[in-house]
């Protein structure tokens, strides 16, 4: 049986265990290593803390992450599939390495999370093929 997700370090691994996953996705991976080029030194720890607010209300994540995606969007096209993709790999990694309350809130955050992003983004392409 497995543990829930507890502590710190519980989201230190799903984070790692889920880009560890998506580096190597080929519907995705281009996102974070040619369009962007993801820090990851920088970009893991501010993952741990929008993470572990989502899951333990800690307030030690300050950021903005509709504008960040919606910056990645005008740069590479995000579309409906790359959500989806990106949700599998997130829950995959949550069942393979967490069971309990905990594991299911995250994954209904991160569906949560990713349905606004995917309507936002549409607003925006809908707005911008109306001018």
């Amino acid at each position: 049986m497995k543990k829930d997700i507890e502590n710190h370090d519980d989201i230190v691994l799903l984070v790692n265990t889920f880009y560890e996953k998506v580096k190597k996705d080929e519907l995705i991976h281009h996102f974070f290593t040619d369009t962007v080029k993801v820090d990851w030194e920088k970009h893991l720890p501010v993952m741990y803390r929008f993470w572990e607010n989502i899951v333990f209300h800690t307030g030690s994540y300050a950021g903005n992450p509709m504008e960040v995606h919606k910056k990645l969007h005008a740069k590479s096209a995000m579309h409906h599939f790359h959500f989806e993709r990106w949700l599998k790999l997130f829950n995959e990694t949550v069942d393979d390495l967490f069971e309990g309350e905990k594991s299911f809130q995250i994954k209904q955050r991160a569906l949560s999370i990713a349905t606004v992003m995917q309507i936002k983004i549409d607003d925006v392409q809908r707005e911008e093929s109306f001018y």
